[in-house]
């Protein structure tokens, strides 16, 4: 474990109003912890800031002291490239602000997406929330994130009107289009190694209706379920989203399911995915209209911390070919393969990092790993998939795992972009993100 030493701690503690944990302290490994308990944290100190003031006097603290800064609202995303520096968790900045009139919400680096959905949901208006509750719309956000309803709006990223930050000199700005354009332009899917956020004003969507669901089946109908899946897919409206789940879990028998959402009323959603009547008898049908503050209740993930082993992929297109590579073998020991429908607004031109995300399709594959063995069982088994399935080898940034790069995800002009932004911005790499614009 990196340390620094006692005197440096004593300095640090006397910096900042918040909670500081040093390697000696009770409770320190529960601090460092990341969301993914697969990944390995090793940091000097961690630090739950009080407030946007408090980070701004740790980043004094830290130039003065020559040790980076690890941002990490919730631990996801986390790679274990944090050695010698101390993790800052933004927990307490969860203030929420919603301007109902102008469709905008101020929200605090802390926020997470399920309680910034039941905030909008009071006025019949929706952020871009992903498929989980407990990410941080922030974190989501500086990845260019996905969203449910990412086919009507584009990235997350795309919603962002303007950053509060703490730059790498310690001063606390406002960037936007006008204030900073390149720094706008960077955190708007170049992760977070540019400057700290500590706020993020967002244009909300107007979602007075939502109907949306689970409907599971045993995979036994995997191949009729996923072409009527992909036959939907190709017709749908930009406002319908579904999203193919091939799911084994420990003790149970393989299941398929799609998973929806649709921004409008039941009946419309009902006939669009008709022919999903037509396919077998579900094991469970849970479709109705639904809030977008009960969003995270559709694919139930994990809401406590958990070890995972993932690989995403981009994919050209769901032909014949790939349902063939996805269904006729087991996906275990994977516990789940999850192909997103994509296109729409994401496949538009977008000022980002990213730019536009020209494929159709995404598959997410994820494992647990209770064993070093079943760990390199289940990368065999995602290196497999991902050569059997037409892919284009990138990804999106929020889908990185911790053995990948920031160029797996952005194109190369973005990625010199960041690197000449960054010499210029942190010459002395104070700000260190999980995945670095340097390479």
């Amino acid at each position: 474990m990196t340390t620094l030493p006692p005197t440096i701690i004593v300095d640090l503690q006397a910096s900042i109003r918040g909670r500081v944990w040093s390697p000696a302290d009770a409770g320190f490994d529960g601090a460092r912890r990341p969301w993914n308990l697969a990944v390995e944290q090793n940091v000097c100190a961690v630090v739950e800031a009080a407030d946007a003031d408090d980070i701004v006097d740790l980043m004094r603290f830290a130039r003065e002291n020559g040790v980076p800064i690890a941002t990490q609202p919730s631990g996801h995303g986390a790679t274990g490239r944090t050695a010698g520096a101390i993790l800052l968790r933004t927990t307490r900045l969860n203030r929420i602000d919603i301007d109902a009139g102008r469709m905008t919400a101020r929200i605090g680096a802390g926020v997470r997406s399920g309680d910034l959905q039941r905030a909008a949901a009071v006025h019949d208006l929706t952020a871009l929330p992903g498929s989980s509750p407990v990410v941080t719309v922030t974190g989501a956000a500086l990845g260019g994130g996905l969203s449910w309803f990412g086919r009507s709006f584009g990235w997350m990223a795309d919603s962002v009107l303007g950053f509060e930050v703490v730059d790498a000199d310690g001063k606390a700005r406002r960037v936007t289009p006008t204030t900073d354009p390149d720094l706008f332009w960077a955190l708007r899917g170049g992760g977070g190694e540019l400057a700290i956020v500590t706020a993020v004003e967002l244009q909300l969507r107007a979602a007075p209706q939502l109907f949306g669901g689970r409907q599971l089946w045993p995979a036994v109908h995997a191949r009729q379920v996923a072409e009527v899946y992909r036959s939907i897919t190709e017709a749908a409206p930009e406002s319908l989203t579904l999203w193919l789940e091939l799911l084994s879990f420990p003790g149970a028998d393989p299941m398929v399911a799609i998973d929806s959402t649709y921004l409008g009323d039941e009946a419309t959603a009902r006939r669009l995915m008709h022919d999903t009547s037509l396919l077998p008898t579900p094991l469970s049908d849970t479709r109705a209209p639904m809030s977008v503050a009960d969003l995270g209740t559709i694919t139930a993930e994990p809401t406590d911390p958990a070890p995972g082993q993932s690989r995403a992929e981009l994919l050209t297109r769901l032909d014949d070919t790939a349902l063939t590579a996805l269904l006729d073998e087991p996906i275990s020991p994977l516990m789940a393969v999850q192909i997103r429908h994509l296109g729409g607004a994401l496949a538009r031109p977008s000022d980002s990092p990213h730019g536009a995300l020209s494929e159709p399709y995404l598959a997410y594959l994820f494992g647990v790993p209770t064993s070093d063995a079943v760990g390199a069982s289940i990368v065999r088994k995602q290196t497999a998939l991902a050569e059997a399935l037409p892919t284009t080898g990138r990804k999106p940034a929020t889908f990185l795992n911790p053995s990948e790069r920031l160029a797996d995800a952005l194109p190369a002009v973005s990625l010199r972009r960041l690197a000449q932004l960054k010499k210029e911005r942190d010459p002395e790499f104070i700000v260190q993100g999980n995945f670095s614009v340097l390479g």
